[in-house]
């Protein structure tokens, strides 16, 4: 029996996420930590309504089995590149330090398609920084996830990721930048419960995220 400790549960995966986790009888601890409340109740999951800049006050909840990172968000949202970081890197980063510090053994990170530490491209250099990072921290298992565009609902309302979507299924149809091409959030959530289940770390690709939710 496992407990799970989730961050982005609020977001389009991670609110999928979460209901896998309520169903899967492997599961019978759920600990979400979250800057508004999700709305979701269940005698399993706990959630801490937290300040991500205070870790002191919620350090001591980052207990478990496996920790699932969802965490992220746009530079429309964020307003500034300082900001996006903020929240895309540093507080996935500090959760993840703090989790391997606790002893959580398994680790389950969703990146994303093309991401490089090196590339020109401040969106992808963070996530390449961010898995760099998570890899050095003493977790036994990492399990990375690159998923293209994100499809689903969402609490909140992004018009540019609409305009992506339509973007991308054109230039997928001419064999253009199929690695980036749209995954459902709910084929996500799913490759991310039985990425943890897998006995060793691995990068998954767009393709191969697709093959472990099926």
């Amino acid at each position: 029996m496992k407990k799970a400790i989730v961050i982005g549960s609020t977001g389009m995966v991670g609110a999928q996420l979460i209901k896998l986790l309520i169903e899967n009888e492997e599961y019978t601890e759920i600990v979400s930590l979250v800057r508004r409340a999700s709305g979701v109740e269940n005698p399993k999951l706990t959630e801490h309504i937290i300040n991500f800049d205070e870790p002191d006050t919620w350090s001591n909840f980052i207990k478990g089995n496996v920790l699932f990172s969802a965490l992220g968000t746009t530079i429309a949202q964020a307003k500034t590149e300082e900001n996006q970081y903020k929240i895309d890197f540093t507080y996935q980063y500090t959760v993840a330090k703090i989790a391997a510090n606790n002893g959580v053994r398994n680790y389950v990170l969703i990146s994303s398609a093309g991401s490089y530490a090196d590339s020109k491209t401040f969106y992808l250099k963070m996530k390449g920084e961010l898995e760099l990072a998570v890899q050095a921290l003493p977790f036994e298992i990492i399990s990375i996830l690159r998923p293209g565009l994100l499809v689903g609902f969402r609490l909140q309302s992004r018009p540019g990721e609409k305009i992506g979507f339509f973007i991308l299924n054109g230039l997928n149809k001419l064999g253009l930048f199929k690695r980036y091409k749209p995954i459902k959030a709910t084929k996500v959530a799913k490759a991310m419960v039985k990425a943890a289940n897998q006995n060793k770390s691995f990068k998954y690709t767009l393709n191969e995220v697709s093959d472990l939710a099926e």
